[in-house]
């Protein structure tokens, strides 16, 4: 089977709640598709998200990568935050996450950023063993931490 990617825009807002919600849900949260909605309205409408979408040749959605952009102070530059990744189960370990990721990559290179930045969870062995194949370099230099507000 063959799919193509491509960055969507607020005209594919229902193709990526779709998603999105078994994105959240797989990651343990409660389905809230209009929540997911106004959320994603709001990133994509605010041009605060750069999403790309898989789509297999009957333009059905297969996955998505969302990506934000921030700064870096010490390095002087842009990065992209590759903050979601998720590809449907029925297509995983087909390739689908590693095209994913190189959208992610373009964007880093179009914008001229400095690196493309991730996190995963420690047991997503999976996702590590991808990413570390592609060739991210797991942080051994910074601890992260996270105060919720």
């Amino acid at each position: 089977m063959t799919w193509t990617t491509k960055q969507i825009s607020i005209r594919q807002l229902d193709d990526l709640v779709h998603l999105f919600e078994q994105y959240m849900v797989f990651y343990g949260k409660p389905s809230q598709p209009q929540k997911f909605r106004d959320y994603l309205q709001q990133r994509l409408s605010r041009d605060e998200a750069h999403v790309y979408v898989a789509y297999d040749p009957d333009n059905r959605p297969l996955g998505f990568v969302l990506n934000y952009l921030s700064f870096s102070s010490v390095s002087l530059g842009k990065v992209v935050v590759l903050n979601d990744l998720f590809v449907v189960e029925s297509h995983r370990k087909k390739g689908i996450a590693n095209q994913l990721i190189h959208c992610s990559i373009g964007l880093a290179l179009e914008l001229n950023a400095i690196r493309v930045d991730l996190a995963t969870a420690q047991d997503n062995y999976g996702a590590q063993s991808l990413y570390e194949k592609l060739g991210f370099i797991r942080d051994t230099q910074f601890f992260s931490y996270s105060l919720s507000t």
